[in-house]
């Protein structure tokens, strides 16, 4: 296992939308966030999970590589990626700036 590098991804999520997405940037507390929507509601931690889950996904990792650092009950979080690839920041820079085709 290379190190113990993670990667610190600043999020904003959209609980309750009609539709899941990943991409976008919000100019949030935590700096420059990522924006998921996810069509879960926000309570008991349901959104917190399905945008963990998205993010997982959108970056290519398992889902349990990416945790939970801050936000547990805030629209904003900060997710750890656990040893992600290098094209890893390229991808989240490329969703958060909206060229995501």
């Amino acid at each position: 296992m290379p190190g113990n590098d993670t990667l610190t991804v600043a999020v904003r999520v959209k609980p309750g939308a009609s539709r899941a997405r990943v991409g976008g940037r919000f100019d949030g507390p935590h700096g420059p966030a990522l924006v998921i929507a996810v069509n879960a509601p926000a309570v008991d931690g349901r959104a917190t999970e399905a945008a963990r889950r998205a993010l997982a996904d959108a970056l290519g990792v398992r889902a349990a590589a990416v945790s939970l650092r801050a936000g547990a009950a805030s629209r904003d979080k900060l997710f750890l990626v656990a040893d992600p690839e290098p094209a890893v920041s390229a991808l989240l820079s490329r969703l958060r700036d909206g060229s995501d085709g």
